[in-house]
């Protein structure tokens, strides 16, 4: 087995070596590093809260009512006001009976997958799910098939020869609705009649939907009228809701016995309720006719620079040592924007992952794609 010294120059030769470079300013849309400020196109701050007044007032608002941190796990004694209150509030957001929380999108995965499903039964995943996803179904233990990026008609095969085998199972669908590294969406519609014509479940993580799609921001699920028809619809408090943690919505039946199967939860100190309390304040301005404007901001954002659908664009210019000259090259001109390799994305993929905010100037994002049609060639 190589020595840590040797694992790290391999990462390196490969142009896969990955180093922490911290901000010298808080998050923003510009941010300086080194003493230089940049124009900030890395986040997944997709509608500017994570410096929204309203929500900076709230999370000081929650630490001077509730205090600092939990104590405790949800299950001893670590379950306070405003975590009940936030999870009424998702669940009416997201039209089920319940919700749950957890202190992030990758806990909620680790917590929830392997607490439905088990050596028994099976998982369908779409080969680009997120690596949370694909963690959480490996470790439990449920049979694992991958279908080829959002094609649908593979799954359906999928699905009819595992239930012509298999007719009691329980069979787990897992997808994305908006993917992380490529910004497309899943065919959501096909995907729902699919797992309701062959008895599956259907988890469908919104953690790049939520707050950027629907009329109330709450995702795909919503803007496809979909919410009722899924049976866990998963999300995140960190990228739309500008704060940090996840979620799961589903029946009561699922969320009662999540809080006494989903390891993740029962087995962590509950994340502030400051968090939770800022986080309702949150989900509220998604909803409110000024989250409806954000996003109308947002996708006029988008247009000036792409015809994505979402705020997530990538630029696939193939090896690693493109994507960090190319990432390097915009840093110097003004701009953060990260290089994504493998394993983020698959081998021979590597490319700039541009993501747009509702609250970039749109002199910002036009000096981008004036710097980017001259100098980012795929």
């Amino acid at each position: 087995m190589p020595s840590p010294a040797e694992s790290l120059h391999a990462l390196h030769a490969a142009g896969l070596l990955r180093q922490q470079r911290p901000l010298d300013s808080p998050t923003g849309i510009q941010v300086t590093r080194d003493g230089h400020t940049l124009w900030n196109f890395a986040s997944n701050d997709y509608l500017g809260l994570a410096r929204h007044p309203r929500i900076e007032a709230a999370l000081i608002e929650g630490v001077q009512r509730y205090g600092a941190g939990s104590a405790a796990s949800r299950l001893v004694c670590g379950t306070l006001p405003p975590h009940r209150l936030l999870e009424d509030a998702l669940a009416a957001a997201k039209q089920t009976e319940a919700a749950l929380t957890f202190s992030s999108g990758f806990a909620t995965a680790l917590g929830v997958i392997p607490a439905i499903v088990g050596k028994s039964d099976f998982i369908f995943l779409d080969k680009l799910s997120h690596a949370c996803l694909v963690d959480a179904a490996r470790l439990s233990g449920a049979t694992l098939r991958v279908f080829s990026h959002n094609d649908w008609e593979k799954l359906a095969r999928l699905l009819a020869s595992t239930r012509a085998k298999s007719a009691d199972a329980r069979i787990l669908v897992v997808t994305e609705s908006v993917f992380s590294m490529d910004g497309d969406v899943c065919p959501l519609r096909e995907i729902v009649g699919l797992a309701e014509d062959h008895n599956a479940l259907l988890l469908v993580d919104e953690a790049h939907g939520f707050g950027v799609l629907g009329d109330n921001g709450m995702g795909l699920a919503e803007r496809e009228g979909l919410q009722q028809r899924i049976t866990f619809q998963m999300g995140t408090l960190s990228k739309s809701a500008g704060l940090s943690g996840g979620y799961l919505a589903a029946s009561r039946e699922w969320i009662d016995l999540l809080t006494n199967r989903a390891r993740s939860f029962i087995y962590s100190t509950a994340p502030p309720p400051a968090l939770a309390h800022a986080a309702l304040a949150s989900l509220d301005l998604i909803r409110s006719g000024e989250g409806k404007t954000l996003r109308q901001q947002l996708t006029q954002n988008i247009s000036f620079i792409s015809e994505s659908p979402t705020p997530i664009i990538p630029i696939v210019l193939g090896s690693n040592e493109a994507a960090l000259e190319a990432a390097a090259a915009l840093e110097n001109a003004g701009f953060l924007v990260p290089a994504i390799r493998f394993p983020t994305v698959p081998r021979g993929t590597a490319r700039l992952r541009l993501s747009l905010s509702a609250a970039h100037p749109r002199e910002a994002i036009l000096a981008l794609g004036n710097f980017l049609s001259i100098n980012a060639k795929p």
